[in-house]
């Protein structure tokens, strides 16, 4: 690959792929085993790594260089309070801000000879630092290549994508929509390859089973070989499809009354974070949490988790609630362990359940009997959220899942929560995934204020970039009174979310019956010369079309009633 001035390079693929070590090559810190890296004469490469190192014994000022620039800067990522703060005393994310900072900084003045190589700079930033970095990005004028998870920028930024996937690399021309077109396409070939693959072998089965009663013995080995090209599968599926992802993790029922907060405040010394927040999760609740860094978003789910008690106020919460919390921080994981024990837990064996859910979170054969020593830390993170997920919980509590997640991961974290049985509450500052996950979104604003903005996410979006046009050197704020969300609106007979909930649901079965009725159609014209084939799977045919009537008629209502509630937004 030749990464020119004005490029904008992505580096796609899932957790311990070699994004990093790709970029690691590219800045020169990680040598090659084999072949050449070539830089340009005069070329400046700038490197942001995944984890910050900071000099040590220096000011956030100082780590990031002097000037009113640096000091700029720095207040849009959300470090203006932190100038004179020792390195040392910083947060992982923090550290991670002010070396993006310095990154920023060093190709401030550059010219098109500098390369500039970000490894996932949107992690620990807040939705107005994201948008900033964007059109910072947008105008420089070098090469820029990056890792991020974040669609919006892929999306925004890119003019290239290199895709990792399994030790090959593939370069899609174009933005982030032409690699999931070239993927999905390169996925289709594999599959039509696939179907020449076993159909050539059904017709070398055929023909060693009616060989030579001579020639016995040699072909009862190759028999079985044919046999196992019929039956088997793929040698490398992009990901198992056998069950539904939310059949693989349990949730048990949760009752009326989920979580409630009463007039709670909370806050750190003598800053309160907010007050009066009144809030109630339905069960079927799907519930963003946003707003700028340090305003209080990890306490609040500390205090639905139970983690922490309120200064004030009551948290009530109902006796069937079973919290699941994947947390910024994460749990400690046996490094000696494997990583199929670590899921079954110490009082099982692992079962084909256990193997499937992590075969759907990206952990192959190989990498289920792997030590977690062995795990890079994107795997890591990817192991701790099939753990918690394990846990069968009814109230699922995410704190910035897509940070260290890469895109695979994401979308299959997705599909489950749009199935999900239970209350969901997220936290993050990734537009893509608070657009595909949540219905309704509580707004922190850091000045100890908190309430809903009505019409879900787009409502909030909108609401953000108007206060943006308004006051552009201000972060967005929530006005109105202190404590606002009230316990989600019900109508007379079914909850607006149990209403959204189902006719997901029925979306979903529609679409399942509908690629189950193209596969038998596929399939009837296979044994089209097999009279007793045809007989069975025309019969199944019948079968599915009647359901996929039944089905569609059940989608049609549900979405008349979701139109009566007005429940778009």
């Amino acid at each position: 690959m030749t990464v020119a001035s004005g490029d904008r390079v992505a580096v796609v693929g899932i957790n311990g792929g070699g994004k990093s070590t790709l970029l690691g090559v590219l800045a020169g810190t990680v040598q090659p085993e084999l072949g050449t890296v070539r830089r340009g004469r005069g070329a400046r490469v700038t490197f942001l790594d995944q984890i910050a190192a900071l000099p040590k014994g220096q000011t956030v000022r100082e780590a990031a260089g002097a000037g009113w620039e640096t000091e700029a800067i720095l207040d849009r990522l959300g470090m203006g309070d932190l100038l004179d703060a020792d390195v040392a005393t910083l947060s992982g994310g923090q550290a991670k801000r002010v070396a993006l900072a310095r990154a920023l900084v060093a190709v401030d003045e550059g010219t098109e000879s500098d390369l500039l190589i970000l490894d996932e700079p949107t992690n620990h930033l807040d939705l107005d630092a994201i948008t900033w970095l964007e059109d910072r990005l947008a105008g420089f004028r070098g090469g820029l290549v990056l890792v991020t998870h974040d669609r919006h920028v892929l999306d925004r930024l890119t003019t290239r994508i290199v895709e990792l996937d399994r030790g090959t690399a593939f370069v899609h021309d174009g933005g982030y929509a032409s690699y999931l077109d070239a993927r999905a396409e390169r996925q289709a070939r594999s599959e039509s390859a696939e179907r020449t693959r076993r159909n050539l072998a059904r017709a070398e089965l055929a023909w060693l089973r009616r060989g030579a009663p001579a020639r016995t013995r040699k072909p009862k080995a190759d028999v079985s070989r044919a046999l196992a090209i019929v039956e088997g599968r793929p040698q490398a599926p992009d990901r198992p499809e056998d069950l539904p992802l939310h059949d693989l993790t349990q949730t048990p029922r949760l009752g009326n009354t989920v979580i409630e907060l009463h007039a709670v405040a909370d806050g750190y010394g003598d800053e309160m974070l907010f007050t009066g927040l009144d809030l109630a999760l339905d069960p079927r609740a799907r519930l963003g949490v946003v707003g700028p860094n340090g305003s209080g978003k990890s306490t609040l789910l500390d205090l639905l988790a139970d983690r922490r008690q309120p200064r004030r106020g009551e948290v009530v919460r109902g006796q069937t609630v079973r919290v699941g919390y994947y947390d910024q921080v994460g749990i400690d994981l046996p490094l000696d362990q494997r990583v199929r024990e670590t899921v079954a837990g110490p009082t099982r064996q692992p079962d084909w359940t256990d193997a499937a859910l992590l075969e759907r979170f990206w952990f192959n054969s190989d990498a289920q009997w792997a030590p977690i020593r062995l795990l890079s830390g994107g795997e890591r993170r990817r192991l701790q959220l099939v753990l918690v997920l394990r846990q069968a919980p009814n109230v699922l509590l995410l704190d910035e899942p897509t940070n260290d997640l890469d895109l695979d991961t994401l979308r299959s974290l997705e599909d489950l929560l749009e199935n999900w049985r239970g209350a969901l509450v997220v936290v993050s500052h990734d537009r893509a995934f608070l657009e595909r996950t949540v219905e309704d979104v509580l707004v922190l604003d850091g000045k100890g204020r908190a309430g809903p903005i009505p019409g879900g996410y787009a409502a909030y979006e909108a609401h953000r970039r108007a206060l943006q046009t308004q006051r552009p050197e201000k972060a967005p704020s929530v006005s109105g009174r202190p404590a606002a969300a009230p316990a989600p609106a019900r109508s007379k007979g079914r909850s607006p979310s149990t209403v959204r909930f189902q006719l997901r649901r029925a979306e979903a079965e529609v679409a399942r019956l509908q690629e189950r009725r193209q596969a038998l159609e596929t399939e009837l014209a296979d044994v089209a010369t097999d009279r007793t084939e045809l007989a069975r799977v025309g019969k199944q045919l019948a079968t599915v079309q009647t359901e996929l009537a039944v089905a569609e008629d059940t989608w049609l209502a549900l979405a008349e009633e979701v139109e009566a509630l007005g429940l778009h937004s």
